[in-house]
């Protein structure tokens, strides 16, 4: 039976989990209809998704459309969950992007669109709500070609309230078709199932997207949508025969049992194999359940909730990756969290180390006075962690005000070494090390070579090293991380039975911070791209407000009802800038931003208090490790 990997995509509260919920229902995967409002849905499980009425963790529910095995996976719409959403993209086969009639295009549904067209992702529109008042279906399919750049093939229309069937239209099929392009401009009819194949053609090569009109609540229009996802989407493939996956979220289970919920690309999986995930970590599968089978192996295409592999993370893979997933930005807030009793401290932080375990965007470090530093997309992560805190471990949380998280990059090239001292009788650290480091492509992140001859050294040390580099670029000479720095190992020596990994471990990061401050580093800003559209006579006050705030790049453009202001903005002072826009422009502006990249601070750059030793200071590095 072929199977579809089927992503629910949208801003939050375009409705859709009540689509899930009416997809589920209708193809008969439920038997009683869930409510968002009385929280009781399907997909979302834990007391604060349900109390919220939002999804914060990809959750996945099959059913069947005729011969079609769907796996149907619902993501996050709030933006504070994107990293759950890129996770979800890299396993799926299609995607159904839901938009509200009386909100029409957000600013997620242009995050999610730009994302999805990167991974030229088959795409269907669902455009709910149409029985709400205020709808308005034809400005929403106006704004859908205006602002997502996409290629909307209407499949029904709204017609006193309901949805009803529709002819996909010719003229915009045959802008990427040059045979219905010839019968268009010469006047000839189509046959239907020649545009019907043009139409399923395009759709998976992610060229154009079908749109149907309904309203999730009711079931308008629901029963097209699902004639859509069995008939346009592309289901998945068999792959190449080799075993290859990804693990896209992990659960646990009462007892605190990690789950690997793992999408298989290729080959398959069987209960009691042993797997070995790129990076050293695997184990032996105890338990597997495959998602809308009773039982069986985990085959190509399919969803499978894997036990046994206890170090399993989010992000870890089976074999070589499948497809390139365009990342998301990294988190830009951090906050400091403490336990409400001093005593719970020790329990917060191994929580939350058990949290980032799971999840590498979590990234928990320790802070001063046996706090905890947590990296955040927003300030709903925080009830999150919370809430998973309290629940799992039994301790209550207090959390700081967020603040930015800024980056430092290499300026220029520094090295350093030292060598042992065999003057003295006793060295401070039994090791030789030599570093170099250098800029390395925007982008890139960290990367370790050595240039020293192979096996100089014994395994546990050169790890030492390596695994020291890491950790100690995480606070660069300002405080903040330190990205898209090669290191490069110039030099290494150690003595005989004296040397140990732990001399490594501390002399690495007085030569490395020695190489970096002799490179020089300058610090980033996080940035946000907007856009703003706004009526004619509030461009002036609009513009002043932006400059105020240290928007850069700024261009307006003139639109058919006032000005469309584009540019960058500090990620600090995005929300600062949307609240404004309301008293600038009498109520009539619109604002979207999504994180952009970074761009150097100017003036004196803003410093992170260390949460260790400074290697920059010898004397008291030495006294903190006892030398």
């Amino acid at each position: 039976m072929p199977t579809l990997n089927l992503g629910i995509l949208a801003h939050v509260d375009a409705g859709k989990t009540s689509l899930t919920e009416r997809l589920l229902f209708d193809t008969g995967a439920i038997d009683r209809l869930g409510s968002v409002d009385a929280g009781d849905t399907q997909t979302d499980r834990g007391e604060l998704e349900r109390g919220r009425g939002i999804t914060i963790r990809s959750a996945v529910a099959p059913f069947r459309v005729g011969d079609l095995h769907v796996n149907l996976i619902d993501t996050p719409g709030h933006a504070d969950f994107a990293a759950e959403v890129e996770r979800a993209l890299g396993v799926l086969d299609g995607a159904v992007l839901v938009l509200s009639a009386v909100e029409g295009v957000q600013a997620r549904t242009r995050v999610l669109m730009r994302a999805l067209r990167a991974l030229a992702l088959p795409t269907l529109f669902f455009v709910n709500k149409i029985d709400r008042t205020g709808a308005d279906p034809d400005a929403v399919l106006a704004a859908i070609g205006r602002r997502l750049g996409a290629r909307a093939v209407p499949l029904n229309r709204v017609r006193g309230g309901r949805a009803v069937p529709c002819a996909p239209s010719v003229e915009i099929l045959a802008d990427g078709d040059d045979e219905l392009l010839a019968d268009f401009v010469e006047g000839r009819d189509t046959p239907p199932e020649a545009v019907r194949a043009s139409l399923r053609a395009q759709t998976a090569a992610g060229t154009v997207q079908p749109l149907y009109f309904g309203a999730a609540t009711t079931g308008e229009g629901v029963g097209d949508l699902l004639d859509g996802i069995a008939s346009l989407l592309p289901p998945a493939g068999p792959g190449d025969g080799e075993t290859r996956g990804s693990v896209f979220a992990v659960e646990r289970t009462p007892s605190g049992e990690r789950v690997a919920c793992l999408r298989l690309f290729s080959g398959e999986v069987r209960l009691r194999q042993h797997v070995a995930f790129a990076g050293g970590r695997g184990g032996q599968i105890t338990g597997l359940d495959v998602a809308g089978a009773t039982g069986g192996p985990l085959t190509a295409g399919n969803i499978g909730r894997v036990r046994g592999l206890a170090g399993v993370r989010v992000g870890d893979r089976i074999g070589p990756p499948v497809r390139d997933v365009p990342p998301f930005p990294p988190p830009s807030l951090e906050t400091i969290v403490r336990a409400r009793r001093p005593a719970d401290g020790g329990r917060l932080r191994a929580a939350l180390l058990d949290l980032a375990g799971e999840d590498p965007l979590i990234r928990a470090r320790p802070a001063p006075s046996g706090a905890t530093s947590v990296l955040l997309y927003g300030e709903v992560q925080k009830e999150v962690i919370g809430a998973r805190l309290l629940a799992e471990a039994g301790v209550e949380a207090v959390f700081e005000p967020s603040r930015t998280v800024y980056a430092e990059r290499p300026a220029g090239v520094g090295e350093a070494a030292e060598e042992m001292d065999w003057r003295r009788r006793v060295p401070d650290f039994w090791a030789t090390v030599g570093l170099r480091v250098e800029p390395a492509p925007h982008g890139s992140g960290n990367a370790f070579r050595r240039e020293t001859e192979p096996g100089a050294l014994p395994h546990a040390f050169d790890r030492a090293i390596e695994e020291t580099v890491h950790r100690t670029l995480e606070e660069g000479l300002h405080g903040w991380p330190v990205t898209d720095c090669a290191v490069v190992l110039t030099r290494s020596g150690f003595a005989g039975p004296v040397s140990t990994a732990a001399d490594f471990r501390g002399l690495t990061p007085l030569v490395l911070m020695a190489a970096l401050a002799a490179a020089g580093t300058r610090v980033h800003e996080p940035c946000h791209a907007f856009e703003a559209e706004i009526p004619a006579d509030a461009l002036s006050p609009v513009l002043v407000a932006l400059a105020a705030l240290g928007a850069g790049a700024v261009e307006p453009a003139p639109g058919p009802d006032g000005w469309t202001v584009r540019g960058e903005i500090p990620a600090a002072r995005a929300r600062e800038a949307e609240a404004s826009l309301p008293a600038l422009t009498g109520g009539e502006g619109t604002w979207w931003s999504a994180p952009s990249g970074e761009r150097p601070v100017t003036g004196r750059p803003p410093a992170r208090p260390r949460t260790g030793g400074d290697p920059l200071d010898r004397a008291a590095y030495l006294r903190r490790l006892g030398r």
